[in-house]
């Protein structure tokens, strides 16, 4: 469903009331202008209208070879033609809404993957994901440092990436990702969800297409994202940037980030 943007934040506070004592996850964006309804967690995807895939839970996905690491449980298209696909133009902005979100300690990070066919028909598991955006520890320590989780929270819940301006036009999945590092050693890994989008590329004047299935795109770039990873099979349980005891970490101020480098 989309929505007039100037309602997001009532419903990341609705959201919030709801789910506080809960982790979290995206429910919405806004694009173009446009707010975006994210698929309502806890409930059947029967009757629902979203450009994300199905999630099912706020729960955090621990092992890194699960095969849920890619865009959450449960994954899946929108059954009954309830799949939206978002259009925009190269170099626009995405901003992500979250609700509940109580952890400011880990990395914050922005994936995409070009749909080889129709993001429809797309097993993400299968998806070769690169990375458009990344933030990590940005000032102080490790324990007690500002971290780009922290600017999540202290931004009201959201996330505004900017896409590539470069990319061949097609279909392409986005994906965000939250590291929670607050528990020793026991990385928490949020995907959340992932959306599918058309990228138009030398047509940021034309009007947003929101039936965007049928569109064809003939013109525009043609880098192609790289270095890609698979999800599972981008993190390893022994990664520095994954298994860390930040408590311990009082007096670090450097931290890395999960491979791959980006874009």
């Amino acid at each position: 469903m989309k929505v007039n943007p100037s309602k997001a934040s009532f419903f990341v506070i609705v959201a919030s009331t709801l789910e506080a004592a809960a982790h979290g996850g995206v429910i919405g964006y806004s694009i173009n202008g446009v707010y975006y309804e994210g698929f309502k967690a806890y409930n059947t995807p029967t009757g629902q209208t979203t450009i994300q895939r199905e999630w099912d839970s706020y729960d955090p996905i621990t092992d890194v070879t699960n095969s849920k690491l890619s865009c959450n449980a449960a994954g899946s298209i929108m059954p009954n033609g309830g799949q939206l696909t978002a259009t925009i133009t190269a170099g626009a902005k995405v901003i992500a809404y979250w609700n509940a979100w109580p952890h400011t300690v880990g990395p914050v990070m922005v994936y995409m993957a070009k749909c080889t066919t129709t993001c429809s028909e797309m097993d993400t598991s299968q998806a070769d994901w690169f990375k458009i955006q990344e933030g990590g520890l940005l000032s102080g320590t490790v324990e007690n440092g500002k971290w780009a989780m922290g600017d999540l929270v202290a931004n009201n819940n959201s996330w505004t990436t900017t896409l590539p301006a470069s990319l061949a036009p097609g279909e392409y999945l986005l994906r965000h990702e939250l590291l929670a590092l607050h528990s020793p050693n026991q990385p928490q890994f949020y995907p959340e969800v992932c959306a599918p989008f058309f990228v138009i590329f030398n047509l940021a004047k034309q009007p947003p297409h929101y039936q965007c299935a049928q569109l064809k795109i003939t013109t525009g770039g043609s880098a192609v994202g790289s270095p890609t990873v698979k999800f599972p099979g981008g993190y390893s349980a022994s990664d520095p940037a994954i298994n860390i005891n930040a408590s311990s970490l009082t007096q670090i101020a450097t931290q890395s980030v999960t491979k791959p480098l980006l874009l």
